[in-house]
């Protein structure tokens, strides 16, 4: 048997529907809420017991309406909405003015909460503001990071299919550690189970999750951005070591942390260690630096230096 919500539960609803539907008249909300037109006014009295503006007009276009002060009345978000909002605000949303989206409708209920002059301004630029795409960002399926975020708050192993660049698919088992976001995209940091070893998947490229039964302890005082970091930078194609005339410290402040591991030397300079896949993207990195550089390692990344150095100096020529 189906147990009935509970009256502050009811009000709650109460709520959330007359900050959906301005205006919705009494039957109408009783009809949302399944009780009776004298139990819905009852909701709507305890509401305003609870200091909520709920304000109400008689006549045709008469009903009820949160009305606007300057205190925020509480605001019901749904899963989606509420997930929504903290992607927002970690990776940039690019439709906030939609009111289907489930951003868009969150900042909807709170702008119909704010001061009608703040309100106006508000929505005026929501609606008015084009930003830009990202198009580096790759935004993952709220639903599935809502599984691994709670899989990694829970502790729980996970399996799931998953994607990669080239097109190839496979299904992986893992101890998730930590949702990582990271110029615009989101990782999973986890062990996987069958190399018994670090990776980092991007959530957007993960199909289907299951949550499973085992459970898992994560390592020791773990930092989920120096890790996600550090596998980032190894592991690829090609190995790198570049010699710098300049304190570790110092680059430290131009270099991205993919490009590999910086290690002080006794004399004063300092070792780059890394890897990558992609030798001309790593040569335009490395050409940011303010000092005399080596490539001790890797003929790959040595010839796509040459080539940047020409193109550079026929640049300079005009």
């Amino acid at each position: 048997m189906t147990p009935h919500p509970s009256p502050t539960a009811r009000a709650l609803l109460a709520l959330e529907l007359l900050q959906a539907n301005p205006g919705i008249t009494a039957d109408r909300l009783a009809d949302k809420l399944g009780v009776t037109e004298r139990a819905a006014r009852r909701y709507v009295g305890v509401l305003r017991e609870a200091g909520i503006p709920v304000e109400s007009a008689r006549g045709p276009h008469g009903g009820y309406r949160v009305g606007r002060g300057v205190r925020l009345p509480p605001l019901v978000f749904s899963a989606a909405e509420a997930l929504g909002l903290v992607m927002a605000v970690l990776d940039g949303h690019h439709d906030a003015g939609d009111p289907t989206d489930p951003v868009g409708s969150a900042l909807g209920k709170i702008t119909r909460a704010l001061p009608e002059a703040v309100a106006a301004q508000a929505e005026a630029i929501r609606r008015a503001t084009a930003p830009a795409p990202d198009r580096a960002a790759a935004r993952p399926d709220p639903a599935t990071t809502t599984t691994l975020v709670h899989a990694c708050s829970n502790r729980r192993r996970v399996r799931f299919g998953y994607r990669s660049e080239a097109g190839s698919e496979w299904t992986a088992e893992a101890d998730p550690w930590a949702v990582v976001v990271r110029h615009g995209r989101w990782y999973l940091l986890c062990r996987s189970v069958a190399k018994d070893a670090v990776r980092a998947y991007r959530i957007d490229r993960v199909g289907s999750v299951e949550v499973l039964g085992d459970t898992f302890t994560p390592p020791a005082g773990l930092d989920p951005v120096a890790v996600l970091e550090d596998h980032l930078a190894t592991g690829w194609e090609y190995d790198v070591e570049v010699v710098v005339d300049a304190p570790a410290d110092a680059l430290a402040r131009c270099l991205p942390p993919t490009l590999g591991r910086l290690t002080p030397l006794d004399d004063g300079t300092c070792r780059l260690v890394g890897s990558t896949s992609n030798p001309t993207w790593y040569a335009e990195q490395l050409a940011v630096i303010p000092a005399a550089y080596r490539i001790v390692r890797c003929a790959e990344l040595r010839e796509a230096a040459r080539l940047l150095g020409r193109r550079l100096l026929a640049a300079s020529e005009g």
